[in-house]
């Protein structure tokens, strides 16, 4: 028996209710917009735009070259070549470094609490992925409250999409950053000796007489395991 063909005074019924479904359906609830595809297609060549290259010179040894995307995020950037520029960064150590995700700095205190004296910024959320050597803001649970801190990450982290102000990727001596010392805190943390900006053509501070090359965590457990 093809039940399609058997009309009852309940399918009329519903049919009436069917149709008169359309007019609600015209109270519609106001939609955010999507945010603006940007292009994650990062410049890997340091004598581009040098004004835009973030160099950390570490105290493991090496020198990491970040550069800055203000298409993506720019009053971040601005801050944190406002930062540098004062030779805020100097100094100052990785405070929280989780092996397999990511290394956190930029807190003068070293507790993960402080920042710098300048206003929290306004939250720049974008599309920008949160990939391998991608560079982040980090906050607090308040969306606006990004300062001075920013994160390192090793390994691909889609949850922290959207939520984190992406303004930048490493571009060179990424290997250096692997190698920052694990821990919350680390028992003998990474520092960053100088922050500076390509365009400022500042050499990389001298390093003791012996000073071990960094090894990373990853290079060290696989000579462990032979």
């Amino acid at each position: 028996m093809n039940l399609r063909l058997i009309p009852t005074m309940m399918g009329m019924m519903m049919g009436l209710a069917l149709t008169a479904t359309p007019a609600l359906a015209k109270k519609k609830e106001p939609v955010t917009p999507a945010p603006t595809q940007l292009s994650t297609v990062v410049d890997t060549d340091i004598t581009h735009e040098p004004e835009n290259v973030l160099l950390l010179d570490l105290s493991d040894g090496g020198r990491v070259a970040i550069r800055l995307m203000p298409q993506w995020a720019p009053t971040h950037v601005a801050r944190i070549k406002e930062l540098t520029s004062q030779g805020f960064y100097n100094g100052l150590v990785f405070h929280r470094v989780i092996d397999g995700f990511m290394a956190q700095t930029g807190d003068p205190t070293g507790t993960g609490q402080g920042g710098s004296k300048l206003p929290d910024l306004q939250a720049e959320f974008n599309t920008v992925p949160h990939l391998r050597g991608s560079v982040s803001m980090a906050r607090t649970n308040d969306p606006n409250s990004a300062n001075s801190q920013f994160f390192i990450v090793f390994y691909p982290r889609f949850a922290l999409d959207h939520k984190y102000t992406v303004f930048g990727r490493v571009i060179g001596g990424m290997q250096y950053a692997d190698a920052i010392q694990r821990g919350e805190p680390p028992a003998n943390p990474t520092r960053i000796l100088q922050a500076s900006l390509a365009s400022e053509h500042k050499a990389a501070p001298v390093m003791p007489v012996g000073t071990p090359a960094p090894v990373s965590p990853a290079a060290l457990s696989n000579s462990q395991s032979d």
